[in-house]
């Protein structure tokens, strides 16, 4: 892809990276979201033209939409961020504790009473919406 500036300089951009303003377009939000979500190091750019235009990368446009499922879900953008930079973690462990909790959170329920038994039915619900979640991440997100 080849771009012309204003004053005629021509400046080539990999098809896989994009201005802002197209990452802005792709993605939905607006280029202050971009900008914010490139505060908080939820996405960062790709590199920079000779005339100091940030670009991303496709793949970011996935993250966006990411985070917005997460943050829906009530985690707020900076535990995401974290979550993303943060590296490593020992999942199998959560996993386990989770399902601990669950198995606790059934049987609460089993004696709950009804007016009970409808708010553990909507927390039951948010770790079930956010488990799936999870489960649509693609295995390949690239990390800023």
């Amino acid at each position: 892809m080849t771009s012309t500036l204003a004053r005629g300089t021509v400046w080539f951009v990999s098809e896989s990276l994009i201005r802002i303003g197209e990452l802005a377009a792709r993605a939905g939000v607006s280029i202050r979201t971009v900008d914010y979500y490139t505060q908080l190091s939820l996405i960062a750019p790709a590199q920079r033209t000779a005339g100091n235009y940030r670009l991303y990368r496709l793949a970011d446009v996935e993250r966006i939409h990411l985070v917005q499922r997460l943050e829906v879900h009530g985690l707020p953008l900076d535990e995401i961020a974290a979550a993303l930079t943060g590296g490593q973690t020992d999942v199998s462990a959560i996993l386990t504790r989770i399902d601990e909790d669950l198995q606790v959170l059934h049987t609460a329920a089993e004696t709950a009473s009804p007016e009970l038994q409808g708010i553990l039915g909507a927390i039951a619900t948010r770790v079930h919406a956010l488990i799936n979640v999870a489960l649509q991440i693609p295995p390949d997100l690239p990390l800023p």
